[in-house]
């Protein structure tokens, strides 16, 4: 691809937040659970625990080393030669190392199905667990909304038909809020599995779309909507976030 290539979006993980941890382990510690941490680095490196993996729909148990680290990999969502080819490259340096360690834009996945997906878009590669499908779409439109990135037409219709197989709306968008590095673990036993969370319910937005606060829609632009700060596409595939201007009732607006 002309003018792509990795390092266009930094050099590596970086410590975005200044927590002291590079981007990878912040995200591996946010993702995984049972986390034991490497002795010595104040519980920053990651060297075990257990994925319940969103693309495949199964468990994964992390060993960090030379031959097993690869079976759980950080994916970026948005891949970052699709951000490239979508308006990427009319960013600054500092801006496409920001959107490649934006914790929004990072998954703990399998590392095959990571290769598996490679560069491409939601028109080309949608997760083999089918349940993820509509929550991995409505992070897509996040991202893209968020960093000002573009939908091809070919990946519209394929989110909005994800979308439309959702019943119109897409689930909570993912908690990708990083913890503070915990002390190093004492014990080295079997990391436990963690409890699922309750399933979110939708509610309508009176505007022909419906929303469980914080899904992304195919909505109707200036259509009133809630809650502020929800993100969709319209039918066209511009990117639309529920705003309000001068105090008025919130609607949909474009996000660019």
């Amino acid at each position: 691809m002309a003018g792509y290539s990795r390092d266009q979006f930094g050099h590596g993980w970086i410590d975005t937040d200044h927590n002291g941890c590079d981007t990878r382990n912040d995200i591996l510690r946010r993702d995984l659970s049972g986390v034991v941490a490497k002795a010595g680095t104040h519980g920053c490196v990651v060297a075990g625990g257990v994925l319940n993996d969103h693309y495949t729909g199964t468990t994964i148990t992390f060993h960090r080393g030379e031959t097993t680290s690869t079976a759980v990999e950080i994916d970026h969502l948005v891949a970052l030669a699709d951000a490239w080819r979508t308006g990427a490259q009319d960013m600054s340096t500092a801006q496409r190392e920001q959107l490649a360690n934006d914790p929004i834009e990072l998954l703990a996945v399998s590392g095959p199905a990571n290769e598996s997906k490679g560069d491409q878009d939601a028109s080309q590669w949608l997760p083999s667990n089918n349940a993820f499908d509509c929550t991995y779409v409505a992070d897509q439109i996040t991202i893209k909304a968020t960093y000002g990135l573009w939908i091809t037409s070919a990946e519209h219709d394929a989110m909005a038909s994800t979308l439309r197989d959702c019943g119109g709306v897409a689930p909570r968008p993912r908690t990708t809020t990083v913890a503070p590095p915990p002390p190093p673990a004492t014990t080295h036993g079997p990391p436990p599995d963690t409890p699922q969370a309750p399933p979110t319910h939708s509610t309508d937005n009176g505007d022909g779309s419906t929303d469980d606060g914080g899904g992304a829609s195919v909505v109707h632009p200036g259509a009133f909507c809630s809650p502020e700060g929800a993100v969709g596409i319209t039918d066209r595939g511009t990117p639309m976030r529920c705003t309000s201007k001068n105090g008025d009732q919130p609607r949909w607006r474009s996000a660019g």
